[in-house]
């Protein structure tokens, strides 16, 4: 009999990037095409299905091995149900997707966040392999996050377990209001938005910084390479930054225990300058019963995390 493999979706408001993988997390190959979401809810299901068909073609031994499809999505949903609730940057209000996409493929369908599923991918495939208890931050426009324990993604009641990047936990004098419509939230001062706009304050302000010399939009990476320089204030936002990272670990390490951080999205591409710092601030306030031993460590998938970690609902969540 041959081996099991497994479809895993990343589904992007602009591009739906499909992979294969076998039991052992390992990448066969990927498939990539536009989201259209701009045609509607039926067209964006349409084109996934027609992306998975293209990637794994009917009636084809890998085809007839495919034991399910896994589906990463950005928003809110009720995974138990296999239901879009609503997805900021796509046409998804109450979509029963599981349901939907099940007939148009053939093959059983999982949903889950996409968040969520990046960190599956990390565990299961990229620097979390051989541990079973990690935590994983994506850090990108947003904070998103997602907790493996004794090798099992957890969900949580509704599917918002994992929800990192809405701890609230900056201190009150310097919350400001969340997207979520929550004040201090951790993506506020700990995501490239938070990031630029601390920036952007900066600036106007009129501190003594060089990021009042960028030419065009301000980006998160100008903000470390300035501090990497020696620029103050931008060394202040990246501290600040880290801080409030260390800090939501430190909270994290005493509910889970986990034994692995791993941070990944753009973000984490600062490296050791950023990581050091996060550290240094995570052993400072996490007991020590809770801190000895913990790595906090860079993720290692990149953009394949999500079709990996989709891939990886039907053996890992």
């Amino acid at each position: 009999m041959s081996e099991s493999l497994y479809v895993g979706v990343d589904l992007g408001g602009t591009a739906i990037k499909v992979g294969l993988c076998n039991s052992a997390g390992e990448l066969i190959r990927t498939f990539e095409g536009p989201t259209q979401a701009a045609d509607g809810t039926d067209a964006v299901l349409s084109n996934i299905a027609s992306y998975v068909k293209e990637l794994v073609p009917s009636g084809t031994p890998d085809w007839e091995a495919v034991a399910g499809v896994g589906i990463g999505i950005a928003g809110f949903l009720n995974i138990p149900e296999g239901i879009i609730d609503f997805s900021p940057n796509l046409p998804f209000r109450d979509v029963p997707a599981k349901k939907i996409m099940e007939e148009k493929i053939g093959k059983p369908v999982k949903i889950n966040n996409d968040a969520n599923v990046a960190a599956l991918g990390e565990a299961w495939g990229g620097a979390g392999k051989g541990v079973a208890n990690c935590v994983c931050y994506t850090l990108g426009t947003g904070v998103g996050g997602g907790i493996i324990l004794n090798d099992r993604l957890i969900e949580g009641f509704s599917g918002m377990a994992g929800e990192l990047g809405h701890m609230s936990i900056v201190a009150d004098l310097e919350a400001i209001q969340c997207g979520c419509g929550k004040m201090g939230c951790l993506e506020t001062v700990s995501s490239a938005t938070g990031i630029i706009r601390m920036a952007k304050d900066a600036v106007a302000r009129g501190d003594r910084t060089t990021l009042s010399l960028v030419e065009g939009e301000l980006t998160a990476k100008d903000v470390f390479d300035a501090a990497k320089t020696g620029d103050e204030a931008a060394q202040r936002i990246v501290a600040r930054a880290a801080f409030y990272l260390g800090k939501s670990m430190a909270a994290v390490a005493v509910v889970v225990n986990p034994q692995r951080f791993i941070l990944g999205g753009g973000v984490s591409k600062a490296g050791e300058f950023l990581f050091a710092q996060i550290r240094e601030v995570f052993d400072k306030l996490t007991p020590d019963s809770a801190r000895k031993g913990v790595e906090i460590v860079a993720a290692e998938l990149g953009n394949n995390a999500g079709v990996v970690g989709a891939a990886g609902l039907f053996l890992r969540a």
